[in-house]
């Protein structure tokens, strides 16, 4: 079998709160791999740690516990050397493109960057692997003497884009990289992250609160609650039949033109807030929320258990009673 081209193996991070005893738990145990040329989809509302476990991936963050293994190679215990040749496989796109670009360089310089940061390529040689980027994600290269606030935003996120394909990465993460573009911009950019991955044989892993769009483009899909992978599967079966509760509330929050399905009923969830992560919840975090808990649900977190070769899943109700464990794990 072919080695994963991304291993996360019990990742966690915990942020301080404000001098508070007990901190964030942002990410919390999540585990998946990622076969080179697969897209994961990384789903979940906002504030579950999304974002967090995408700069823990790539070690913009640094993780409490758990490794993160690119190409075979461990990038958490990495020294700085070998992390700093590592990055070269690895890039990010952020949500806010314009944010991203250093506004005081032009998109050429910018999309050049990486490339001097990491010492390759004289000067002209930057500059024209610059171009190239350009026109690979359909922009002129004459591009590259205009700055950031001259371009729309869609334009502004083909320069990410270009940026970070010019280290030839193998994993390209995409941090909520659509959710701020109009519909048919967000269209025409999806086609070319499809383009360039069936050209590149890139592998992603995309990030986004939007079930409806990581559905058209991930073959796998991780739903995430409160810091926690609580469902993992192939995005056609995950979406047919959800495992989750919550997945299944997020598939039926999927916007359609029906004003009758509007009651928070019908989304599968309780009236209740989204728990903060500052004060968990006992047993499965989402048992508030939930319209289908047991009495169990209170008092122990169901683990991620797997329940077939390729589906995996964090609910009581996919697995006997008696099966639960016999003392509540700690929360």
């Amino acid at each position: 079998m072919a080695e994963p081209l991304l291993e996360v193996r019990s990742v966690s991070k915990h942020f301080n709160a404000g001098g508070r005893s007990k901190g964030v738990a942002a990410v919390t145990d999540a585990s998946f791999t990622l076969d080179r040329g697969e897209t994961l989809g990384l789903v979940g509302e906002s504030g579950c740690g999304k974002s967090t476990l995408a700069r823990l991936i790539l070690h913009l963050l640094e993780p409490d516990t758990g490794d993160v293994m690119l190409a075979g190679e461990n990038f958490t215990s990495a020294n700085a050397s070998a992390r700093r040749r590592m990055r070269r496989k690895a890039q990010i796109v952020f949500q806010d493109a314009l944010s991203s670009l250093n506004p005081r360089m032009t998109a050429g310089v910018n999309i050049a960057e990486p490339m001097r940061l990491q010492g390759l390529g004289a000067a002209a040689e930057r500059k024209a692997e610059a171009r190239r980027m350009l026109e690979l994600v359909g922009l002129r290269a004459a591009d590259e003497e205009r700055y950031p606030h001259e371009f729309s935003g869609g334009q502004c996120q083909r320069i990410a884009i270009a940026r970070a394909l010019i280290l030839k990465p193998e994993l390209i993460v995409f941090d909520e990289a659509v959710s701020a573009l109009d519909v048919s911009i967000r269209a025409q950019i999806l086609r070319l992250i499809l383009n360039l991955q069936e050209r590149f044989g890139l592998t992603y892993v995309f990030i986004s609160h939007d079930l409806s769009v990581v559905k058209r483009i991930a073959s796998r899909i991780a739903v995430m609650y409160l810091g926690r992978i609580v469902e993992l599967g192939p995005s056609d079966v995950l979406c047919r039949s959800p495992l989750h509760p919550y997945t299944e509330a997020l598939l039926r929050a999927i916007p359609i033109p029906d004003p009758m399905r509007s009651r928070v009923e019908q989304l599968g969830l309780l009236r209740s807030e989204l728990p903060s992560l500052e004060a968990m919840p006992s047993g499965c975090a989402f048992h508030e929320r939930c319209v289908h808990r047991l009495p169990l649900c209170a008092g122990s977190r169901p683990p991620l258990q797997t329940f077939a070769s390729d589906r995996a899943s964090a609910c009581f109700l996919q697995q006997p009673i008696e099966a639960a464990p016999n003392t509540p794990q700690e929360v």
